[in-house]
């Protein structure tokens, strides 16, 4: 535990947060956020909305949303619930509709679903790909189309949750998860021109390993080193300050050149490692 802790120290450094900034920048702002009813997102809506930003709270598990919308009332914020599953094209359409009343300044992107499982566990699952794909990529951006108007009106911006995953070489067994990531990654980024150049910030957070509910299942990730929920979203509001193009940790630059300078030998790597399972 001592060795994880001191790893995870020097991987997943803190971000300073300076409370009067905060208030100066998102007071009186209104602030939807995906994915809120747990995790990065419900860690991320407590701390703009005691900064004095209006929430709006996005996620298909109401009750824990009307619990969260609550607890911000009760210490002087404002919440509001706007319950969805943006793997339902109609729900999102309808969630847009409901947003013509309090449209964003800030759009965070946080909502996601994870999947680790082999390809030969996989052939009769291809609701895996389906599931993965509409809560990572098909919801958010048929939801970002639907509130960029809102967004260019206001000089906004669009933070998009991501995982430093998409910037290094794939891995066996990931393939739904890093798919549907990927996919994302990319919509942002050729359409990142477009909305800077109308005056809206465009902010992709590559994210390391987060110790969230999302990750519980997958075992190898029990004693792993992982960022607190907390600091996690910590970053993603510290974004709203800096509104810079992208972050992602210290690390991740020099990994992602030994991705391709390595990519053939790790691809070689792979292959054996799966050729050894099956023996």
């Amino acid at each position: 535990m001592a060795a994880r802790a001191i790893l995870e120290w020097v991987l997943f450094p803190r971000a300073s947060l300076s409370r009067k900034a905060l208030e100066r920048a998102l007071r009186g702002k209104t602030i939807l956020i995906t994915g809120a009813s747990f995790g990065i997102g419900e860690a991320v809506a407590r701390i703009v909305a005691a900064a004095g930003a209006r929430v709006l709270l996005v996620a298909r598990t109401a009750d824990k949303l009307e619990a969260l919308a609550a607890e911000i009332a009760a210490a002087g914020g404002e919440a509001s619930v706007l319950a969805a599953d943006l793997i339902d094209e109609a729900a999102v359409e309808d969630l847009a509709a409901r947003l013509a009343a309090t449209p964003p300044d800030i759009v965070v992107s946080n909502a996601g679903k994870s999947i680790r499982r082999p390809l030969f566990q996989s052939l009769d699952r291809f609701h895996d790909i389906t599931r993965t794909i509409g809560v990572n990529y098909l919801g958010p951006t048929r939801l970002a189309l639907a509130t960029i108007p809102a967004l260019v009106e206001r000089r906004g911006q669009l933070i998009n949750v991501s995982a430093v995953n998409v910037l290094l070489l794939p891995a066996p067994y990931w393939a739904a998860y890093q798919a549907s990531k990927t996919a994302a990654d990319q919509w942002m980024r050729c359409a990142a021109p477009e909305l800077r150049a109308r005056g809206v910030a465009v902010t992709t957070v590559y994210l390391p390993l987060v110790r969230t509910r999302m990750i519980a299942p997958t075992a190898i990730y029990a004693d792993a080193p992982a960022m607190a929920p907390e600091q996690a979203a910590r970053l993603v509001v510290r974004m709203m300050l800096t509104r810079q193009l992208w972050w992602a940790p210290w690390w991740v630059p020099p990994a992602h050149l030994a991705s391709a300078l390595f990519r053939r030998p790790w691809e070689a790597f792979a292959e054996w490692q799966q050729r050894r399972a099956l023996r």
